[in-house]
C-alpha cells in the first residue's frame, strides 16, 4: 500500500508562470483516482504497520537550504543505515513545527545536512518558511476533518501529529 501526502514544489524556471516555488499537495500520491477517502488508507497504513512492527522513515532526497542537491552516495548511506538497522539506535533531535525526528549523525553522511535548519544560511528565513508550509499543511487538512472511520475519529491523532504552529 503506497498510501501518503506527497509534497512536492513546483519551481520557478519549471512552470509556465511560476516566479517562487510553490507547494502542492497530492494525498496518496493521486487522490483523483483513490476510491475511498485519504484517511481510510491512512488508518489502513497504520494498522498493517503496527501488526507487522514496520517503522517508516521520511528520507529527504532532493534539496537543502542552501539550494544544493543532497548527493546520492549520501541518499545510499542513509538508505543503508535504515537497512542495517543502525538508525533504530540512532540519537535523535526534534525539529521544530513539524515535531520530525532527525538523527544527528549517519556514518558516511555529514552532520550538518541532516537537519535542514543546518543548511540555511538564514535562519529567519528558514523559520518564516517553516511556519508558512506548516501553515499550508494545516489549510490542506482542513478538507479532511470531518471525516470518521466507524467510530473513530482517526483525523483527531492525525491532526494532533501534525504540524505545531504554536
Amino acid at each position: 500500500m503506497n498510501c501518503r501526502v506527497r509534497t512536492y514544489m513546483q519551481v520557478a524556471g519549471t512552470e509556465d508562470g511560476i516566479k517562487e516555488p510553490q507547494a502542492t499537495f497530492s494525498a496518496c500520491f493521486g487522490a483523483a483516482f483513490i476510491m475511498l477517502h485519504p484517511t481510510k488508507y491512512a488508518a489502513m497504513l497504520a494498522e498493517k504497520m503496527k501488526k507487522h512492527g514496520a517503522t517508516g522513515w521520511l528520507v529527504n532526497t532532493g534539496y537543502y537550504g542552501s539550494g544544493k542537491r543532497i548527493k546520492l552516495a549520501y541518499t545510499r548511506k542513509i538508505i543503508d543505515a535504515i537497512h542495517s538497522g543502525k538508525l533504530l539506535e540512532a540519537k535523535y533531535t526534534k525539529t521544530e513545527i513539524f515535531g520530525l525526528e532527525i538523527p544527528t549523525e549517519i556514518e558516511g553522511v555529514p552532520s550538518e545536512i541532516l537537519d535542514p535548519a543546518n543548511t540555511w544560511p538564514d535562519k529567519a528565513g528558514h523559520r518564516e518558511t517553516l511556519v508558512k508550509l506548516g501553515g499550508l499543511f494545516k489549510n490542506n487538512f482542513e478538507g479532511f476533518l470531518n471525516y470518521k472511520i466507524g467510530s473513530d475519529n482517526v483525523t483527531e491523532e492525525i491532526l494532533a501529529a501534525g504540524p505545531n504552529m504554536e
